[in-house]
């Protein structure tokens, strides 16, 4: 059983839960239902009717095809970027801050880094426009592959929960 309501799982989601059952729910022990809480408030603030896998951001998950049964990278818009083994920010548009004038757009002028030992890279949805991610490297470091999550690890294992289907 469950320690936390639906409800208030997703006005966590939401942000818009009091501060002190926010409090409480993150520094105590999650129960085994949590995550399928999450899913299930994240999957409400949707509307596309793929199943929700694993959030990899507040807008990017990793979601179950309906067409292929196939494991996709997904934004709230629905836009599918690839599969989720693959590098998604291959697929957004990339806005590179790669000079002074472009950088002080987000720091006061004598703040900003030397655009010749750091950049910033925007990702965005090519679709809906939602920013997803910003890398700060050097300028000719290759776009950076966050991680490749084990899903089935963490479902099986560490969740106890029933892998979703899948096609190979």
């Amino acid at each position: 059983m469950s320690t936390y309501t639906n409800e208030q799982v997703a006005h966590l989601v939401d942000g818009t839960l009091d501060w002190e059952t926010t409090f409480r729910m993150l520094s105590m022990p999650k129960d085994n239902s949590r995550f399928v809480q999450y899913l299930a408030a994240l999957q409400a603030k949707v509307r596309f009717k793929e199943r929700i896998i694993l959030p990899l951001g507040p807008h990017l998950y990793i979601v179950q095809s309906i067409q292929s049964k196939r494991w996709v990278n997904q934004c709230d818009c629905g836009h599918v970027f690839c599969d989720y083994r693959e590098n998604w920010k291959l697929h957004a548009n990339i806005y590179v801050r790669d000079t002074e004038e472009a950088m002080t757009e987000v720091y006061p002028q004598l703040m900003a880094p030397d655009t010749q030992w750091q950049v910033y890279r925007e990702y965005y949805c090519p679709s809906c426009g939602t920013l997803h991610d910003v890398e700060a490297p050097t300028p000719w470091y290759p776009v950076i592959h966050d991680f490749e999550p084990d899903i089935d690890t963490f479902y099986q294992e560490w969740m106890n929960l029933p892998l979703p289907e899948r096609a190979n």
